[in-house]
């Protein structure tokens, strides 16, 4: 029997944030998977090496958790007053699937380097030193992400001294501006409320903020679910009856957000929503070691992605965070003290981060403008990926 050799595609591997993924542009892959549809999730999760039953991803390029088996599309964008368009697939890890209902807030970061390096902008927009402002059209969510990229002699800086938690080693500072961050899906608070109480069979009813914004979020408090808020990934993903729990509420939550019809619905949107808990400030030491302290935090916050503890916090659900926490009432802004605020740093699992959004009242309805945080990104390698055909 013969056998067909491998076929190889331009791709670049990158760490964007406390994520990495295989970066592509859009012209480079096989025509048939140039277009949404079966051909290109299946070329994307034999780039992962998904499905993977051994949950390893030995046989591809993924990490095998949620933060490592990630894949990004990028072309010149088709939308006006905009560089990039930037399509986002999150690849299941132990199922034929790739979810493209949400962003990645970690990989944005990356998604301005790999545009300038790989001559998707303007180069009169990139200054010879200085920062390049590099606009994104997020279009999983139909959304503007501005990307302030350093330039250092004509070319991406990506080396540099700025230090995030849940990333080992520094590199150049990249700040994201997530514009109008109330995810496409919907309103910001799909029920119309800032809490709601939540009933969940077999777990009970609590209290909850749904949120779209950057990503939709169901933030439910610590201690409702007998938590501390200061639980590191062991303490999670080693309990099977705790992850059961949180599937559960991730389901009941979406449909009461609106983005599914029946909680059978979920384990084909893994993505999103996403589950996180919140409590007030409290010390605690960090998954690398790191003490944490009241003195650096406004609150702590954990969350789950794609079934698990993440194991510091995702993009998406640091704008969610930001933007609850500016909206007086939230579960998130209570947490942290209630009242008006601009910004907010909170404690998840790998140490602590800053985000900041401002919220505004009109109409009735909460608005956030913008939220903004800072991230780093780096290529990791860059060449061709080789698949079978």
């Amino acid at each position: 029997m013969a056998h067909l050799p491998q076929i190889r595609i331009p791709a670049t591997y990158m760490r964007g944030g406390t994520s990495k993924g295989v970066f592509f542009s859009l012209t480079d892959l096989p025509q048939a998977a140039q277009v949404a549809g079966p051909e290109r999730d299946a070329l994307l999760l034999r780039v992962i090496g998904s499905p993977d039953p051994y949950a390893k991803h030995t046989d591809g390029m993924g990490g095998a958790t949620s933060s490592t088996s990630k894949t990004v599309i990028l072309s010149k964008s088709t939308q006006a007053d905009h560089d990039v368009d930037y399509l986002f697939g999150q690849v299941s890890i132990d199922k034929p699937f790739v979810d493209w209902s949400g962003n990645c807030g970690n990989l944005t970061a990356a998604v301005g380097s790999f545009a300038i390096s790989n001559g998707l902008i303007d180069p009169s927009r990139v200054p010879h030193n200085g920062t390049a402002v590099v606009r994104i059209w997020q279009a999983n969510i139909q959304k503007t992400i501005i990307a302030h990229v350093p330039i250092t002699n004509g070319e991406v800086q990506e080396t540099g001294d700025f230090e995030l938690d849940g990333v080992t080693f520094p590199a150049a500072e990249v700040q994201v501006e997530f514009l109008d961050p109330a995810d496409g899906e919907g309103a910001m608070f799909p029920t119309g409320n800032v809490v709601d109480v939540l009933d969940v069979p077999g777990v009970g009813s609590f209290n909850a903020t749904m949120i779209n914004a950057g990503i939709p979020t169901i933030f439910i408090n610590a201690a409702d679910i007998n938590y501390v808020g200061t639980e590191l990934q062991d303490d999670i993903n080693n309990d099977d009856k705790a992850l059961a729990m949180f599937e559960t509420i991730r389901a009941y939550g979406a449909v009461k957000m609106g983005l599914i019809n029946h909680i059978d619905e979920a384990a084909a949107r893994q993505h999103t929503p996403k589950v996180a808990f919140v409590a007030p400030a409290v010390e605690y030491v960090s998954s690398s070691g790191k003490a944490v302290t009241t003195a650096d935090i406004d609150l702590v916050v954990r969350a789950l992605s794609m079934g698990k503890l993440h194991h510091a916090m995702m993009g998406t659900a640091a704008v969610a965070i930001g933007t609850a926490a500016a909206i007086p009432g939230t579960l998130v802004n209570l947490a942290a003290g209630g009242g008006e605020r601009s910004a907010v740093r909170f404690g998840h699992p790998s140490g602590t981060l800053r985000v900041g959004a401002e919220a505004q009242f009109v109409d009735g309805q909460w608005q956030v403008k913008k939220a903004i945080m800072s991230r780093s990104a780096r290529v990791l390698m860059e060449g061709k990926v080789r698949i079978p055909q």
